[in-house]
């Protein structure tokens, strides 16, 4: 036997029998590299040797049995509650974790105190600057002054004071304001569009706004209601649109003077209690006008709290460093932030271009970071081009994949192993290089999207599932759990059941049915709108969610559906496709269309039932031959048929994600007898759904 295959036989022996994690990690390189060490020395392989064993990862432990994530209550409905919290059994929820921090003002102190007046707010003012930041101690001393300019201008306790900006500090210092004196934030953005910009702003009475910038002020300006006495402006405002405010009656004040008139007053904070408002966020996800969800400080702390403990050891801490940039219109990117500032950690502001969010993470190197699947699924969708075009960083991708997802099962997160270094290194720079947490919301992302940027990454991915109305989270994947395709147990703060959903087939009985949630982040209800707040939230206080959700025999929940026909795609924008399908079929040329999407996907397409009369017709004056079903393959008819539904869905006001980008034309009625309509004519949408399966999978991969 040859001194190399010797070592080789010894090494295995030593794996096989005392360190088997070993081999698996350089398996890959022997069997790639034709099974041989080559000119590898015996004293390089033994320092290799000494080098594993002396940094071996060491697994980290679960957090709850992985068998058994979430306890069931007595009693009949099946209650599922948090592991996270020992009174959870007894139906009791978190609310805080310290008694004397309870609100939002508490917490940013409490952070304050925690980070040592550390740094708070980071930005930077041109793409190759470097990030500065304001420390606690001076935004703390900024949001009073704000605060108090506020009420020099004419606030009071509990008014109602809106935010119309993009993700910058100005943003938490107006936030940290209101709550210095007891006001509530409302925000606005841009998705909501002038017309619900103008209903929410009447609805609230909101005398005050804090714009951005110029083009934000003239949008407000265009339909402004009467209540609206002042806007604040962070960046300069033209003298055309100074003129047009003052002939509105409006008066426009800097950011900056707001600021300087408060430091010359002496306004004693109005600190405010667990129950009071502490937001009124506006959701868009239905047809009519957004409805203003109402939470207090109690909820969103109780939603904060709750998620810190179901993070275990990864929990954020002070030192921590988070990219923003996320809206903060929206609560997810709320509670990541305040929970990042009750611990003590800084937040750094993306420099508000997208398209540079990776030299913002390179330059400010996070170690937490919120993400959505859309950002994941481009990643994801680079690295598999980059790979397409090669043999080799395709198999050596492949090898690394195996050996990452083998860690992953044993518990091991680490991003400097062999692997990592010699194929995951760009993605770990891409994000900076220092992450060490991740937690993913807004929409459903696709488990072999997760897969891969835990392995990619090195750190724990968390995925969670929530709404504005439970204050943004109500499960979270926990530590230790790398099986994908779930949203996890709930938290501690909350608790979840199924309730039957017969019209869909969905019985909670089953395991499967409609989310309900009660606990202490459920919010209050809808602003001035008792009705849809008594649609919400059943009479023993369970907010009806209307996702259609399963239990898994581990007590960890997948959403599988919704209940009503609205759904979110990945970019995290809502859906009403009946509201876009009475649109179409203005168009002359549509008999029935079936608007269908997928919160993995980021468009919409159609299935289009052309009208018979009017397609003949065309087809004569235009010297087209064929039956129905050959012209609803000719491409010309498909872009005409097209052409004209996106010009009325232009016409009606549908923004650009809400008009298809694809459709299949289908010669046959949908109808009572083919099971596609129900006996008073409506659209059975899972039976269309599952009838054009086909149609539908083949549209969305050439879009792809």
């Amino acid at each position: 036997m040859t001194p190399e295959k010797s070592v080789l036989a010894y090494i295995n022996h030593l794996i096989v029998s005392n360190f088997s994690y070993f081999w698996d990690e350089i398996d890959g390189y022997l069997n790639y590299f034709g099974g041989t060490l080559g000119t590898l020395t015996l004293t390089s392989l033994a320092a290799s040797i000494a080098y594993y064993f002396v940094t071996r990862p060491t697994p980290e432990k679960p957090l709850v049995p992985l068998e058994n994530q979430s306890p069931l209550l007595e009693g009949p409905e099946q209650i599922h509650v948090s592991k996270f919290y020992k009174e959870s059994k007894n139906g009791k929820f978190v609310s805080y974790i310290t008694e004397n921090v309870r609100t939002l003002y508490q917490t940013f102190r409490e952070g304050a105190y925690a980070s040592n007046n550390g740094p708070c707010l980071g930005w930077r003012e041109t793409l190759t600057s470097p990030y500065q930041w304001i420390n606690y101690d001076e935004a703390l001393l900024r949001a009073k002054n704000f605060g108090a300019g506020m009420l020099a201008l004419g606030a009071r306790p509990k008014q109602l004071i809106g935010i119309y900006s993009q993700n910058r500090p100005e943003w938490i210092l107006y936030e940290q304001a209101c709550y210095s004196f007891s006001l509530v934030v409302v925000p606005l953005y841009d998705t909501l569009g002038p017309d619900a910009c103008s209903f929410i702003i009447r609805q609230t009475e909101m005398a005050i706004i804090v714009v951005e910038d110029d083009g934000k002020a003239s949008m407000l300006l265009e339909k402004s209601p009467r209540s609206l006495k002042i806007i604040v402006s962070i960046k300069p405002i033209r003298q055309t649109t100074l003129e047009r405010a003052r002939s509105r009656g409006v008066q426009i004040f800097s950011f900056i003077d707001v600021e300087k008139l408060g430091a010359k007053g002496n306004h004693p904070e109005v600190p405010p209690s667990a129950e009071d408002l502490c937001t009124v966020c506006y959701t868009s996800g239905t047809t009519g006008n957004p409805k203003g969800v109402m939470l207090t400080h109690g909820n969103v702390v109780a939603g904060v709290c709750s998620v810190i403990l179901q993070m275990g050891d990864h929990r954020i801490r002070a030192g921590d460093v988070m990219i923003s940039f996320l809206p903060l219109a929206h609560m997810f990117e709320r509670c990541c932030e305040n929970g990042m500032y009750y611990v003590g950690g800084c937040v750094g502001f993306y420099s508000g271009d997208i398209k540079e969010l990776t030299n913002d993470l390179k330059m400010l190197k996070p170690t937490v970071m919120p993400a959505v699947p859309r950002l994941l699924n481009r990643v994801y969708d680079k690295i598999q081009n980059d790979i397409a075009i090669s043999g080799l960083k395709r198999a050596l991708f492949n090898m690394a994949m195996k050996a990452k997802e083998k860690e992953i099962a044993r518990g091991v997160l680490r991003r400097n192993g062999c692997w990592d270094k010699l194929v995951f290194k760009k993605v770990h720079q891409a994000f900076g290089g220092n992450l060490r947490l991740m937690v993913v919301g807004s929409a459903p992302l696709a488990g072999n999207v997760l897969t891969f940027m835990r392995c990619a990454l090195g750190c724990l991915v968390l995925e969670g599932y929530g709404q504005t109305e439970c204050t943004g989270a109500i499960t979270l994947t926990v530590q230790g759990d790398h099986v994908p395709n779930h949203v996890g147990p709930p938290v501690s703060c909350n608790a979840v059941k199924l309730v039957d959903v017969p019209e869909m087939e969905y019985f909670a009985n089953q395991n499967t049915g409609e989310v309900c949630v009660r606990g202490s982040n459920v919010f209050h209800g809808y602003y001035k709108d008792p009705e849809k707040t008594t649609e919400a939230i059943d009479a023993e206080g369970w907010h009806h969610t209307g996702d259609v959700g399963m239990w898994l025999p581990n007590g960890t929940l997948r959403i599988i559906d919704r209940r009503k026909h609205i759904f979110k795609l990945s970019q995290g924008e809502y859906i009403v496709p009946e509201k876009i399908e009475n649109i179409y079929t203005l168009s002359q040329y549509v008999n029935q269309v079936y608007v269908y999407g997928e919160s993995l996907k980021s468009c919409i397409i159609a299935v289009v039932v052309p009208d018979v009369d009017v397609l003949k017709q065309w087809a004569t004056e235009n010297n087209v031959r064929g039956t129905l079903s050959v012209l609803c393959n000719n491409k010309n008819v498909k872009e005409l048929i097209m052409n004209d539904m996106h010009n009325w869905g232009k016409q009606s006001g549908l923004k650009s994600f809400e008009q298809v980008k694809d459709v299949y034309l289908h010669p046959d009625p949908f109808s009572v007898q083919n099971g596609l309509l129900t006996p008073t004519f409506k659209a059975r949408r899972p039976q269309l759904k599952s009838y054009f399966k086909p149609q539908l999978e083949d549209m969305y991969k050439h879009l792809d």
